[in-house]
C-alpha cells in the first residue's frame, strides 16, 4: 500500500485532537503548522509526495 497525502490527513488529524485533549495550549500551534503545510502542499511546492 503506497500511503499518499490523502492517508496522512486522517491520521495527522488524529493525532492533532488528542494532543489538543491532553495540552489544550498546543492548539495555537497545532494550527498554526496545519495550516502552513497545507499552503504549502497547496501550492504545490512539494510535487514528489
Amino acid at each position: 500500500m503506497t500511503i499518499t497525502i490523502a492517508h496522512l490527513q486522517p491520521i495527522i488529524a488524529i493525532l492533532a485532537g488528542v494532543l489538543i485533549l491532553i495540552m489544550p495550549r498546543l492548539l495555537n500551534y497545532i494550527v498554526a503548522i496545519y495550516l502552513i503545510v497545507v499552503g504549502v502542499l497547496g501550492l504545490g511546492l512539494f510535487r514528489g509526495l
